[in-house]
């Protein structure tokens, strides 16, 4: 399993599909995060701060298609200090002190990672959601 530790905000600049900024110089997302799959609206801009840390997370799959045999280790993450700064977003059952988050709309995920030993640490994947204006 990944490292539990602290994440560690980086001078790297995360870049969407096109090449832009997803960031401000604060380290805080520019613009509106959304689901991959939905479009539905994860989080505001201005309200997650990018971190690395290195995560396991379950390949993306529908709720009822669960299957967390197979997974992919990922790096750059939005991190939220609290649930409610959240706009649409589910949680799983806990698994060995983790909860998953999901899209609360079409509940495909796991599009970031909860451990319940650090209340104030919500990371949300880059890699697993899309960035609009």
């Amino acid at each position: 399993m990944a490292d539990k530790g602290d994440a560690v905000k980086d001078s790297v600049t995360p870049q969407d599909q096109k090449g832009a900024q997803l960031k401000d110089a604060d380290g805080k997302n520019v613009k509106t995060i959304v689901c991959q799959r939905c479009q539905s609206k994860v989080l505001k801009p201005g309200s997650a701060v990018f971190a690395q840390k290195e995560l396991y997370l379950p390949h993306m799959k529908k709720k009822s298609e669960s299957d967390q045999s197979s997974g992919e280790t990922l790096h750059d993450f939005w991190l939220v200090d609290d649930m409610y700064t959240f706009e649409n977003v589910g949680f799983t059952n806990t698994v060995d002190g983790i909860k998953y988050l999901t899209c609360a709309d079409c509940e495909v995920g796991p599009i970031g990672w909860h451990d319940l030993r650090n209340k104030k640490q919500f990371y949300v994947a880059l890699d697993r959601v899309h960035h609009i204006d």
